[in-house]
């Protein structure tokens, strides 16, 4: 993707951390909270599909550009309405702190 400028973030994405919490029952369950909402750029590179426990599940993974945050890591997630990526990298393209760049898998297409 081309240099990104602040007009190329259209895409209104809500930025998730996992969080444990008790069950009751001496487990946890995992529960996804918001972070904050922010604008982004969404691209879809490359998708796939799979046999997975004899069923058909597929996979699309996406370039996503966001205004630089220093808590966003590989152990969150972003949303956009009821689409779901899961982070794989996040990165600081040009180590200035103005983008961050990660690549995330929207799963069960």
């Amino acid at each position: 993707m081309r240099d990104i400028r602040i007009g190329d973030l259209r895409d209104r994405v809500v930025i998730e951390r996992v969080t444990l919490v008790d069950d009751g029952g001496g487990g946890v369950d995992e529960t996804w909270v918001e972070v904050a909402t922010v604008w982004a750029a969404v691209r879809a590179l490359a998708g796939d599909e799979r046999v997975e426990a004899d069923a058909i599940s597929g996979a699309l993974t996406h370039e996503i550009h966001l205004r630089w945050r220093s808590d966003v890591g590989p152990d969150m997630r972003l949303r956009i309405a009821a689409r779901v990526f899961d982070l794989k990298v996040v990165m600081d393209p040009d180590d200035r702190q103005k983008f961050l760049r990660c690549f995330g898998e929207e799963r069960d297409l």
